[in-house]
């Protein structure tokens, strides 16, 4: 999906398409003030003070019809230098663009846009005229704090984009209205994976039991290929001492993201936003030798973050989350060897999930040297050290990379791994980071063959990132239609009529039972044709219809999801079957 914020003239094209919105509302709202209208990824957003008019979506399409009149009109757009004086005297009668112009730098050039009856305060750069604004479309509207601030007004917030032509216009809300049908909030909804509730608290996700069952897969599912490669699994506790986030340099680099503290007998503690502190204490509670390296440490942990109220979407970005993480101690010399194996490790798990590694594209995450924020840790020689060892990295294991600034985590560099998905911008799902800072803080050592103490280095990773938004991409991707070994319920049986039927119909449960196979027996009142809709819509990949044909020769009758061909087979070669696409974890369900 296009981003707006990096096509240049896409981006001057919607900040004036914002700028004809605002017109047009002003036209139909004479008192409407105005606060700020950016152009964002995803098109452009204007907020604005209506007084106590709520916008609905006939105010939409009344504003829609505006700005086509304006579009047809075709007024240049014409910029202006002003004095502050002239500035403030222009919009004396809106507090919020008076508000910008008092915060604005004293040696700052002020300009304002003109377009037939409206001026706007902008910096601009904005197309020649309105005519070229004329395929837009107004996409949603919602409410918005002034400055994000929750003590201050709610304005109204109107979110449109705009195209050259017609045609990328229809292309991209055709893009649009596919994304809508897979958005895992709705497909969760529908399937019943989770859900959220303010008594709770926003930004809690609380998965229900077909929900749960997926995520019990997926814990299970990876813990499994860990031991396989090499790691220890271990449970530390979801909160933690502030001197643990002090020591680590957490507390200087990330509080603002953390939950606040809480005084309890003396002691302050926080709610963990990750987990390597943890780990870093456990590894340094006993003696390592050289041979013991590299110790793998690995944790299905439960993390918390203070995420904004408004950046807070669904599973896919959450103040709860599980994170399936994990801390490589080795030697200095092993990198190379620990990093190409955690990067087999993601493309395996990828392979299993049938995730295209074609869609992927590798990104080397740096600090930006010259930024004037306290992102980053203060050492150059530990950042240049750190760098250049991933780029050898890089190029040994002979992987096409690219280079991204200011994507790096506070204590070192990493290389994220990006998935393309089937709408959408691209999705940094697995993680593996370099990091030779940590260990020097906890003072961790191994002893080397000489006897003398060495700092490990500490390579970080995540495999399917956290369980939550790991869930929510995997149901975008794959619109609710999961494979047999992930479905919460794999398998749904339907007696035609439940007076001839259902006896057989539960005999065929219990075999299911028996084998492990997730089951869902249908058995309402309700006519078959309206329990296979039921089924349909619950996307459960295989339904077995059981009638007289297959109660007296022990047998049922076979369809998948989506597929129109049907097959009888015995209950003992279906459970075959079933079992044979779990544990291959075949996507195609063919007979």
């Amino acid at each position: 999906m296009v981003n707006f914020l990096e096509d240049e003239y896409l981006h001057k094209l919607n900040h004036s398409c914002a700028h004809m919105m605002a017109q047009a509302v002003k036209h139909l709202y004479p008192n409407a003030k105005f606060w700020v209208g950016p152009v964002i990824e995803s098109g452009f957003y204007y907020d604005m003070d209506l007084g106590d008019k709520v916008i609905t979506d006939s105010d939409i399409e009344a504003i829609e019809k505006e700005m086509k009149k304006i579009a047809k009109d075709g007024k240049k757009i014409v910029r202006h230098e002003v004095s502050r004086e002239e500035a403030l005297k222009e919009f004396k009668d809106d507090p919020y663009k008076i508000d910008l112009i008092n915060n604005m730098p004293k040696d700052e050039v002020i300009s304002t846009y003109t377009q037939g009856d409206y001026t706007d305060l902008c910096r601009g750069p904005h197309v020649d005229s309105v005519k070229e604004c004329k395929y837009f479309k107004l996409i949603k509207f919602s409410g918005a704090y002034w400055k994000g601030d929750s003590n201050n007004k709610m304005l109204q917030r109107i979110y449109g984009v705009c195209f050259p032509t017609k045609e990328e216009l229809d292309a991209y809300l055709k893009e649009l209205e596919e994304a809508k049908e897979r958005d895992h909030r709705k497909i969760g909804k529908d399937l019943e994976i989770y859900m959220l509730s303010d008594l709770v608290g926003r930004g809690l996700p609380m998965y229900l039991p077909n929900g749960y069952t997926l995520w019990r897969t997926l814990q299970n599912y990876i813990t499994e290929k860990e031991l396989d490669h090499g790691y220890v699994h271990v449970h530390t506790p979801d909160i933690g001492s502030k001197e643990l986030y002090v020591t680590s340099g957490h507390w200087d680099h990330y509080k603002d993201d953390m939950f606040p503290a809480m005084e309890l007998d003396g002691e302050t503690y926080v709610l963990r936003p990750m987990n390597c502190p943890h780990h870093m204490v456990m590894f340094g509670s006993k003696l390592h030798s050289y041979r013991d390296m590299p110790v793998r440490i690995a944790e299905i942990a439960n993390d918390f973050r203070y995420e904004a109220a408004g950046a807070v979407k669904g599973i896919e970005r959450t103040r709860s989350f599980t994170q399936n993480d994990s801390h490589i101690f080795c030697r200095p010399d092993q990198v190379e060897q620990e990093f190409k194996g955690v990067l087999d490790l993601i493309l395996e798990v990828y392979k299993d999930m049938h995730i295209d590694v074609k869609n992927c594209e590798f990104r080397l995450s740096l600090r930006d040297k010259y930024s004037k924020t306290n992102k980053y840790f203060d050492d150059d020689e530990m950042w240049d050290n750190a760098e250049n060892a991933l780029r050898n990295v890089m190029k040994d294991i002979n992987v096409d990379y690219f280079e991204a600034k200011d994507e790096a985590a506070f204590y070192g560099p990493k290389l994220d791994i990006l998935i393309h998905p089937a709408v959408g911008n691209p999705v940094a799902l697995s993680t593996i980071q370099l990091d030779f800072l940590l260990p020097k803080r906890f003072n961790l050592s191994y002893i080397d063959e000489n006897g003398e103490k060495k700092t490990p280095v500490v390579i970080h990773r995540a495999i399917l990132g956290s369980l939550d938004r790991f869930i929510a991409f995997y149901l975008e991707e794959t619109m609710g239609h999961l494979p047999l070994w992930l479905a919460p319920v794999e398998v749904a049986v339907l007696p035609v009529n439940n007076n001839y039927h259902l006896d057989y119909a539960k005999k065929v449960c219990d075999e299911l039972h028996k084998n492990k196979i997730r089951y869902k027996l249908y058995d309402s009142d309700e006519k078959l044709s309206y329990r296979m809709r039921e089924v349909q819509v619950k996307k459960i990949p295989i339904t077995l219809v059981i009638g007289d044909k297959e109660r007296d020769s022990k047998s049922v009758n076979v369809r998948a999801y989506g597929v129109e061909e049907q097959k009888e087979m015995s209950l003992k070669d279906f459970i075959k079957y079933a079992n044979k696409k779990i544990e291959s974890k075949d996507d195609k369900l063919d007979f």
